[in-house]
């Protein structure tokens, strides 16, 4: 991410109800480091909360780190070290006793810059970083060295973070760890245990849940699972899980969308339909007797005011700014997933996430204009209109292809109401095709991507053909062609994409 997209999450976040957020690793680039002097010397952190940052056990990183923190108000300081026999054999190429001498030369140097930097200025955290895959009485051994020479208090707690960094065994072994762990660190009362917990065997969450059961009281992790330096359990699945069970998590996910949507839109990663309380399809039932069950619930909800409790809904909708809805309808707040469900459902077509979003915003706007909710066929006659076999302002007459060890083309075609015969070569029908209009028109492209599939519409089976073009190095144009012929489908599909760009750019 740029600083200014640093800068937005970090708010977010914030605006969300955080109060201890991981923002940086600061000696691991410029960017990095920036970003901490930029919330600390704006006051852009706010009084209740304490950012986080990360640093290895090396004296650079360890000054560097403390560097970027100068003047901070409040700040966790995040010391790991990878600890199993995997990373100290093939990684470190260090005994057990060498390991240990990294882990206390890092403790150390973060108590002696604290005293130069104000020691009350920061918080403390060790994190084992390979912790499960490491023997538990070497890695207790470890944190307690810590422990022994931070010396915590219980006004200044230590935070002894145990990582799953790679998920190697059930959520109960984790658990049953955290409580071997919590049971026999040194000053306990003194230190809160942190989880960290990856999803490579998908039980991040339930791992998460148990471990807090054992005795954990602290959670690092991400939104919608998207991280390595904090883990990448779900922090909004646990939290709303514990919602469902009347823990209040005190973190603001009433509109569950906006936070989706702000996602999507810094990481360019998508939210799975089917992801826990913010997928898009969560609330909404295909099944005519889900749909009917769900229903009859809302009616007795309605009548008698009862708390809720609702056949297949386990939460609310409302309470995250959702709404159950039988069908996916389309409007003016309606965006790219709804309109590509429609058409996939209704039409048979598989659209590229491109095309997608550059179709849900005209959709958002055509809706606005007319002032109505539109029906699926609204819907497919405004794609149509858009992108399918657009034949002007070129309007290919006949082509025909010659193949040999190249492919090349010879095609009449209309331009500006001016008949042009059209000649190229390429390693491709494709290719060759846009080395002809290379030759003869002001235009020149690349295809940047092509997808197509057979689309099943009525008794006939027909190829429909996805292209975007990159116009000049600059202007993106997407184009569709459908025929039964996959290869002309294709053709169109160009001639459709470059017709956009004169229509739409130009």
């Amino acid at each position: 991410m740029t600083l200014e997209q640093k800068l937005k999450y970090f708010q977010f976040l914030v605006d969300r109800g955080f109060k201890e957020i991981e923002i940086a690793f600061p000696s691991a680039s410029k960017t990095e480091f920036d970003f901490v002097r930029i919330l600390i010397e704006k006051h852009l952190i706010p009084d209740d909360v304490t950012i986080q940052v990360l640093t290895i056990s090396r004296q650079d990183s360890i000054e560097r780190t403390f560097e970027s923190l100068k003047d901070v108000n409040q700040a966790i300081i995040h010391l790991y070290v990878a600890t199993s026999p995997l990373h100290r054999n093939v990684v470190f190429s260090k005994n057990k006793s060498e390991i240990i001498q990294l882990v206390e030369y890092g403790a150390q140097k973060f108590l002696e810059l604290a005293k130069y930097y104000g020691q009350d200025r920061f918080r403390f955290e060790f994190s084992p970083e390979t912790f499960t895959s490491t023997e538990m009485d070497y890695v207790l051994d470890l944190c307690n060295h810590v422990i022994d020479i931070w010396k915590p208090t219980i006004n200044r707690k230590a935070i002894i973070n145990l990582p799953a960094t790679v998920e190697v065994a059930g959520p109960n072994v984790y658990a049953d760890q955290i409580e071997y762990m919590c049971k026999n660190l040194h000053e306990r009362e003194k230190i809160i245990v942190s989880l960290h917990v990856h999803n490579d065997r998908g039980c991040g969450v339930a791992a998460t849940e148990l471990a807090l059961m054992a005795g954990a009281e602290r959670v690092e992790g991400t939104l919608f699972g998207n991280g390595e330096r904090t883990g990448n359990v779900d922090l909004v699945t646990v939290a709303l899980n514990l919602y469902t069970h009347g823990i209040d998590p005190k973190l603001d996910f009433k509109n569950i969308d906006e936070a989706v949507d702000f996602y999507k839109d810094l990481t360019k990663m998508p939210v799975h339909p089917r992801h826990p309380y913010a997928g898009e399809l969560v609330y909404t039932a295909f099944s005519g007797t889900h749909q009917d069950a769900i229903k009859k619930g809302m009616a007795q909800i309605n009548d008698a005011g009862n708390q809720w409790e609702m056949p297949y809904l386990p939460i609310d909708p409302r309470d995250v700014g959702r709404n159950y809805e039988a069908i996916i309808r389309i409007n003016s707040q309606s965006g790219k997933s709804g309109v590509s469900h429609i058409l996939e459902r209704e039409y048979g077509f598989h659209i590229p996430k491109k095309i997608q979003s550059h179709f849900g915003s005209l959709v958002t706007k055509y809706a606005d204009e007319q002032k109505h909710e539109l029906t699926p066929k609204d819907v497919y006659n405004l794609f149509t209109k858009t992108y399918i076999n657009i034949n002007q302002p070129i309007e290919l007459i006949k082509y025909i292809e010659k193949t040999n060890e190249t492919t090349s083309i010879e095609a009449d075609i209309i331009y500006l109401s001016e008949h042009y015969n059209i000649n190229g070569n390429g390693n491709g029908l494709l290719n060759a095709f846009a080395n002809a209009f290379s030759n003869n028109i002001p235009i020149t492209f690349d295809i940047i991507d092509y997808n197509e599939h057979s689309l099943e519409r009525g008794s006939s089976s027909q190829a429909i053909t996805y292209i975007e073009i990159k116009v000049n190095n600059k202007d993106t144009s997407f184009g569709i062609g459908i025929n039964p012929s996959v290869s002309r489908s294709s053709v169109f599909a160009l001639i459709s994409a470059i017709n956009n760009y004169f229509i739409n750019v130009l």
